[in-house]
């Protein structure tokens, strides 16, 4: 496993733990404050995460940009979800428009894994 690999699948346990946090605060803490979606952001990506890093080393994503999708998957998680907590807990932004620049690095970073999947070499059994 590279250290990239290694990084990723820790970001994701983080980002995964991030996302019971967030909903069991959603429920108890801070009702109605956008921490449902913060968390379904975080529960959805942790595994997207895990599962990009997955595939570059399996080769079914070209390395570099698989790796650069699995990172921008972690990037857009803490802006998008970072931005909705801190709003929630802090009552201000985590910096003026965290939230959609999050949104868009998780668009592109879904667009880039798409590309790092159009483009892998072929390898294994042919199908």
């Amino acid at each position: 496993m590279s250290a990239a690999e290694r990084a990723l699948a820790v970001l994701a346990g983080l980002i995964g733990a991030a996302g019971v946090l967030l909903a069991a605060a959603g429920a108890h803490m801070a009702p109605g404050r956008s921490l449902d979606q913060a968390a379904l952001i975080a529960l959805v990506h942790a595994p997207a995460v895990l599962a990009a890093a997955a595939a570059v080393r399996t080769g079914l994503l070209r390395p570099l940009p698989g790796l650069l999708a699995a990172g921008g998957f972690a990037a857009g998680v803490l802006l998008f979800s970072g931005d909705l907590a801190m709003r929630a807990f802090a009552s201000r932004p985590l910096f003026p428009m965290a939230a959609p620049t999050g949104g868009f690095v998780l668009i592109g970073a879904w667009i880039l894994a798409a590309l790092a999947a159009a483009t892998a070499k072929r390898n294994g059994p042919a199908s």
